[in-house]
């Protein structure tokens, strides 16, 4: 008799859990082995900046299943478990002290904080945000610091800028360019950023680096900055960006540019290895280039796909990219993805309330994204607009009197 299949997905993250938990649904009844770094069953990794971060959320609420699901459905959960090798020609990886043979292989393993290149960045009182300890670690030092500065002023850098506040510190926020954010949203819409963390008495500084971090007794207590000025600071929190964990798969000779490069079925250039998550950079036949994303949307959905395209289902996600941010009294949902392209125009709906608002970029009258801040179920109608790539009257869409939904 035949020996059932074995699948085997390194990365216990969000894309690894939900192509475990897919590859049930769709029934496949062969062996399934998820190796994760961690010592922790998969999490959710947003909660860990925002309200887990800000104690609203119990460390229960962040695992994508109890740890018993993967018993109860036969996956063979092995945490702290590292890969050392990867080897293709035998369809084979070296992990936990042994050889694992897999028919069909998912790599899933994330990405990693992009460290600080400075001096004194090793000292204690620096840290890093990408998993559940480094977040608690942050809670216990947001209740014994005063004095907290931020490097780098992306989504990371300004949700613990929001935590820090709401903890009682003096923070003060790095930004190495003229807006936070720009260099996602572009100039437009950042302001708002800039106005709402100066609202919470947060002290930005633009155009300006850490040169070096300076301590006392190997702990830190002050930031050297470019423009020759220095800030004294309890704890530093570095957010500058994030690299994907390509190691394996690129010492194993798959095809690696800004990710491991894969089809719209998260294909590998092996046929039995395939990407999902932050790692893989996806092509995309809506956008007709591939795109590599860093968001919890994007690893669900590519979960899903890696498992049905495992099983030989022709299945894609073409959707547009989907992330929210939620800071004090904003809560943010954006949806698309800017090409290299770029845009022509920015739209303000403004509503009634001056704290909601959508905001649209357009390319040729065709809206490429939109943001909707505080107002709710638009999400849906934003992506059909995307979708459908219609020539869209500016003039309308700024109307909030004329619905989304007939755009479409």
């Amino acid at each position: 008799m035949k020996n059932k299949p074995s699948f085997v997905i390194v990365g216990g993250g969000m894309a690894g859990a939900i192509a475990t938990q897919t590859l049930r649904e769709e029934g496949f009844d062969g062996k399934i082995t998820l190796l994760g770094q961690e010592p922790n069953a998969p999490y959710e990794r947003p909660p860990l900046s925002k309200d887990y971060l800000q104690g609203k959320a119990d460390r229960d609420s962040i695992f994508v299943h109890p740890e018993p699901w993967y018993a109860e459905h036969a996956v063979e959960l092995s945490l702290g478990s590292t890969v050392a090798s990867l080897d293709p020609a035998s369809q084979t990886i070296t992990a936990i002290g042994e050889r694992l043979s897999y028919d069909k292989l998912l790599l899933a393993t994330g990405s990693k904080p992009r460290r600080l290149d400075v001096p004194g960045a090793d000292l204690d009182g620096v840290y890093y945000l990408r998993n559940v300890e480094e977040s608690d670690r942050l809670k216990i030092e947001f209740a014994q610091a005063n004095r907290v500065v931020i490097i780098g002023a992306g989504w990371i850098g300004l949700e613990t800028a929001a935590a820090a506040r709401a903890a009682g510190l003096d923070v003060t926020l790095l930004v190495s360019g003229d807006l936070p954010l720009q260099h996602v949203l572009g100039p437009e819409a950042p302001p708002m950023f800039d106005e709402l963390h100066r609202s919470h008495g947060v002290g930005l500084r633009y155009r300006t680096t850490a040169v070096e971090l300076t301590g006392r007794h190997g702990r830190v207590t002050g930031v050297m900055l470019s423009d020759g000025t220095r800030i004294d600071a309890d704890m530093i929190i570095v957010g500058i960006g994030a690299v994907p964990r390509t190691e394996i798969a690129a010492d194993a000779g798959l095809k690696i540019d800004n990710g491991i490069v894969v089809d719209e079925h998260l294909r590998t250039s092996d046929p039995d290895i395939f990407a999902a998550g932050d790692i893989a950079r996806t092509y995309n036949p809506r956008l007709g280039r591939h795109i590599r994303v860093e968001h919890w949307a994007n690893a669900r959905r590519q979960g899903v796909v890696a498992a049905k395209a495992m099983l030989g289902q022709d299945a894609a996600d073409v959707r547009p990219s989907y992330f929210f941010t939620d800071q004090y009294d904003l809560s943010m949902e954006y949806t698309g993805d800017i090409g290299p392209a770029g845009y022509d125009r920015v739209i303000f709906r403004r509503h009634a309330d001056s704290d909601q608002m959508i905001v649209f970029w357009l390319s040729e009258q065709r809206v490429q994204a939109g943001m909707n801040i505080n107002i709710w179920d638009v999400a849906d109608d934003i992506e059909r607009l995307i979708q459908s790539a219609r020539p869209i009257n500016a003039d309308d869409l700024a109307d909030p009197a004329i619905p989304l939904a007939s755009f479409v």
